[in-house]
């Protein structure tokens, strides 16, 4: 590896940048629990360690020099976002109509959240977003010495490092997202509201990927 420095510096602030896995595991934590949070976190961590593997294994520059290749993968990750997205409003929807409601009869409408699979829509976010593929092989490569002799021991190490930074971050998330679940429960109108804007996170999220190219 070279300039181990910069790599952890970069990386600590990648891992900040908002993003859709993380407003996700954010959001699940919030409505579900602990137990999801890491359900849906685990699920993040599956599709890096894919999209790092595939990366150093040179499908991400394949799918840079493809257009054809790279619009559908790009549209398939905006269309799943805008599907997220809709779900959501119904979800807070029905959370501002029960509003009124007591408490136990206003969770027992909630349908959004009835077949959700945290881990399995977490791990689908990951690998429908194109923009990360292409920054991984943009990211990784640069701190792989080319004379190493096994550069996929550097490349194990460099995803190890991603992996902790991630999941440290996205544990304070889902801490954070389980204090405000009791304050959502008492509070409905506070939790439509911030799942209405979620849901418009996500559908800008959805339009960025939709217009990304692939250069």
């Amino acid at each position: 590896m070279t300039d181990l420095g910069t790599y952890l510096i970069g990386t600590i602030l990648i891992v900040l940048l908002p993003g859709p896995n993380s407003l996700y595991v954010l959001s699940v934590a919030a409505r579900r629990g602990v137990r999801s949070g890491y359900a849906g976190a685990a699920g993040v961590w599956t599709g890096d360690a894919v999209l790092m593997t595939l990366s150093a294994g040179g499908v991400a520059s394949m799918l840079q020099g493809n257009p054809l290749l790279f619009g559908i993968v790009k549209f398939l990750g905006a269309g799943y976002l805008g599907w997220l997205a809709l779900n959501m409003l119904r979800g807070a929807w029905a959370m501002w109509r029960a509003r009124r409601s007591p408490v136990e009869e206003a969770v027992s409408e909630q349908p959004a959240v009835a077949g959700e699979r945290p881990y399995r829509r977490a791990l689908v976010i990951s690998l429908l977003n194109p923009k990360a593929i292409l920054f991984f092989v943009a990211f990784f490569v640069q701190f792989v010495d080319p004379h190493y002799g096994t550069p996929a021991l550097s490349f194990l190490v460099l995803g190890a490092i991603a992996q902790v930074a991630s999941a440290t971050y996205l544990s304070i998330l889902i801490v954070c997202g389980d204090r405000l679940a009791g304050a959502f429960r008492r509070r409905r109108r506070v939790s439509a509201a911030a799942t209405s804007s979620i849901a418009a996170i996500f559908l800008a999220f959805a339009v960025k990927l939709s217009l990304a190219s692939g250069g």
